[in-house]
């Protein structure tokens, strides 16, 4: 696996738009293959225990289940092709290669998800005219992929250049798939991690988002999605938990917790250190790294100290948000009403 990665990652590290091309189809691969193989293998393990029967009585109950089945699944089989896609993660937590993966993440030299921002930075710089658009969404589908796979590397986005990097991504500027992929990744990174919230916020992350959902000329598939980062950004805050993954191994289990903070850390200065402080974007606008932080920036919260984990109150969060936007008790009530994402999130 480290050899793959360090292919790849020479690939990403390329000025060259087929070399990053290849390294990205690389790292999408090596994903797809850890999750569809811990997929099967859960399958396969399924079906052996379902066909060893103990006793002939059992045999005829699992004949008959497995003739029920059949049928059923004859008469819903459009719907059997929507959710043969669909796998649970609880299946990834028993597998080997998963848990060598989620080991070789917590550490920065083998990390994906540091090389990713480092790519995007650079497509970023380079994407005058568009050309990188595809190699950004490419990107960015990957980025999302592996926060989700690897929790512990969504703490990258608790420093300001990796936040600055998809507030980058959500100006006008860029095209609109590439905004609506960057608002995903954006609801990951924040995902149980109230640390990043706080950064996002400290950034001006609220006034870039509510100025794209208030602009007339923002596309219809942007604005369906900046309102779902809103109610999602709505949510009650619950602590920061140090990720584990259903049942991963002993070594992985540690890493998750002892490690996490500091592995992500070092990878995240890994991060900071390869050049994702820029003064200003490709057509000229002022950079955010210029903005205040440790809040002290107009979209902190004033008079309001983070709580336990870093969490803040949700009548706080709506009143930072009521700066930007006037309709928020509109969203509340939605969220109240509806409950969209079932509970509280971070």
């Amino acid at each position: 696996m480290e050899t793959l990665l360090s292919v790849a990652f020479d690939n990403l590290s390329s000025f060259d738009g087929p070399k990053v091309k290849k390294g990205l189809r690389q790292v999408e691969g090596l994903l797809a293959q850890i999750c569809l193989s811990a997929h099967a293998a859960a399958a396969a393990n399924k079906n052996s225990n379902a066909t060893n029967p103990s006793s002939p009585r059992q045999h005829q109950q699992q004949q008959s289940a497995e003739d029920a089945q059949q049928e059923q699944q004859q008469q819903q089989a459009p719907s059997k092709k929507k959710k043969q896609s669909r796998f649970p993660l609880s299946d990834l937590s028993d597998d080997a290669a998963f848990r060598e993966f989620f080991k070789l993440q917590d550490g920065f030299q083998w990390n994906i998800a540091t090389r990713l921002i480092q790519t995007l930075d650079r497509l970023l710089a380079k994407s005058d005219d568009g050309s990188m658009d595809v190699l950004m969404m490419s990107a960015l589908d990957s980025l999302q992929g592996v926060l989700l796979l690897h929790p512990p590397s969504r703490l990258l986005f608790s420093r300001e250049q990796s936040m600055n990097l998809l507030l980058d991504l959500l100006e006008p500027v860029n095209c609109p798939a590439i905004q609506s992929a960057t608002l995903l990744v954006l609801v990951v990174a924040l995902l149980e991690t109230p640390r990043n919230t706080r950064t996002f916020e400290n950034l001006d992350g609220l006034l870039t988002v509510s100025s794209i959902f208030k602009s007339r000329s923002t596309a219809r598939d942007v604005k369906f999605k900046t309102m779902e980062f809103l109610y999602f950004y709505l949510m009650p805050e619950t602590p920061s938990a140090r990720p584990v993954v259903g049942g991963a191994s002993s070594s992985s289990r540690h890493s998750s917790t002892g490690d996490a903070s500091s592995s992500s850390s070092a990878a995240a200065a890994a991060a900071a250190g390869a050049g994702l402080s820029r003064q200003g974007t490709p057509d000229g606008r002022p950079g955010r790294s210029s903005r205040r932080a440790d809040g002290e920036g107009p979209g902190s919260a004033e008079g309001e100290r983070p709580g336990e984990g870093g969490t803040l109150k949700q009548q706080t969060k709506q009143e930072m948000l009521r700066r930007h936007l006037p309709n928020v008790d509109d969203l509340v009530k939605d969220l109240q009403q509806y409950a969209p994402f079932g509970g509280a999130v971070a």
